[in-house]
């Protein structure tokens, strides 16, 4: 399977804004602080993966969850793609040198008080990681297919702060994907899905939009 990328470029937002954005459940009116992720999408032989961590259980921020390489915007970052580029390197030892930034997706605002860049970026091997053991209890891959099909993507509740929240959900194996990272890759597949409906192609049809087989 191979990835259009002419396709995903073009369903993608070529600057990041404020002016778009994803609204996460229970998350209006919540103090946001600016933060950004990679979407390391990974140019594997024969198929393309998304390259995921599961953070370590002792820290502050969503512990043990898995998420996309990424953290809070600091005063030195100059952009949403520096800070993901940054953090990517500081957390699994990914250099610029390997990714390829295609563009960003809405921002995506979450109700534990974050308003997140997600910056979609090609990942071209070799390279090897070295993992943060204070942040990254391990590091992932999960096909591209798999995220993008419908089949997959669960719509599941939580009591959070005394109100019952809904969020995505995507189990792959041992790991549950859910939350912020299951949101922005719901995302990615509803534009994905957008872009083929403009193209005459009907829902199903999303993975030949994203991915040629």
């Amino acid at each position: 399977m191979n990835l259009d990328l002419q396709c995903l470029r073009a369903s993608l937002l070529p600057e990041p804004g404020e002016s778009h954005f994803v609204l996460e459940d229970g998350a209006d009116g919540v103090p946001l602080t600016p933060a950004a992720v990679l979407f390391p999408i990974v140019q594997r032989e024969g198929e393309h993966t998304v390259l995921l961590t599961q953070r370590t259980a002792h820290l502050r921020d969503h512990p043990g969850q898995v998420s996309f390489p990424g953290g809070r915007v600091e005063t030195v970052d100059p952009s949403p793609a520096h800070t993901a580029l940054r953090e990517t390197a500081e957390e699994i030892g990914l250099g610029p040198a390997h990714i390829e930034i295609l563009g960003f997706l809405p921002e995506y605002r979450t109700s534990t008080g974050f308003r997140i860049t997600p910056v979609v970026g090609l990942v071209t091997p070799p390279f090897e990681l070295q993992a943060d053991p204070f942040e990254v209890a391990e590091v992932f891959e999960v096909p591209l297919a798999f995220l993008l099909d419908p089949a997959n993507h669960q719509r599941q509740t939580m009591e959070y702060r005394g109100a019952q929240r809904q969020f995505y959900a995507m189990p792959y194996g041992e790991h549950l994907i859910w939350g912020a990272t299951a949101g922005m890759i719901r995302s990615l597949f509803e534009r994905l899905d957008a872009a083929g409906q403009m193209q005459g192609v009907d829902r199903c049809g999303i993975v030949r939009c994203s991915i040629s087989r």
